[in-house]
């Protein structure tokens, strides 16, 4: 089962951005598996601008025209393959640009309402971490847990590590 976090970095445009970079920098430690991670900006219009980090547009588009090259080549022959991937990239880039992965969109802009223009959010669905060590590399960068599906236990150490935001070495 996932987990959902989502972190407010109140009076810091780049929180998201540093958060995101540093987990998955501990991804690649397999510290932490995300399954989604979506950044939150509130606009000076006040609309909420959504950054997802998985791009879904493009991995349609890899899909459809791999299936569609395949099945060119099987039904079509050598000169078919092209005309049929091309027309399987763009539906699975138009598929993966209406889909939604992950954390619905929806959800997200919900929660957003305590973001203001001068602040980012970072909501993260984890399939599976080590929690001691994410939480104390997160405490590095500071934020508020606004939403979580981590027991309560979890979610007071999580919000404790975030609370004593360690000055970053330069």
């Amino acid at each position: 089962m996932s987990t959902l976090v989502a972190i407010v970095f109140k009076h810091d445009e780049d929180g998201a951005e540093k958060a995101l970079r540093k987990l998955r920098n501990l991804e690649s430690e397999y510290l932490i598996d995300l399954e989604d991670a979506v950044i939150v900006h509130r606009r000076e219009d006040g609309k909420v601008k959504l950054t997802q980090s998985v791009d879904l547009t493009s991995a349609g588009a890899w899909s459809g025209a791999f299936w569609g090259s395949l099945i060119g080549l099987i039904f079509t022959g050598p000169l078919g393959w092209l005309v049929v991937g091309g027309l399987g990239a763009g539906v699975g880039a138009l598929a993966g640009a209406s889909s939604d992965y992950g954390i619905d969109d929806d959800f997200i802009k919900d929660l957003s309402k305590e973001v203001e223009p001068c602040c980012s959010a970072l909501f993260i669905l984890i399939r599976r971490m080590t929690e001691d060590k994410v939480f104390d590399e997160l405490g590095k960068i500071g934020g508020t847990v606004i939403k979580t599906s981590l027991s309560k236990d979890a979610e007071e150490r999580l919000q404790t590590a975030l609370q004593k935001q360690k000055p970053q070495a330069a």
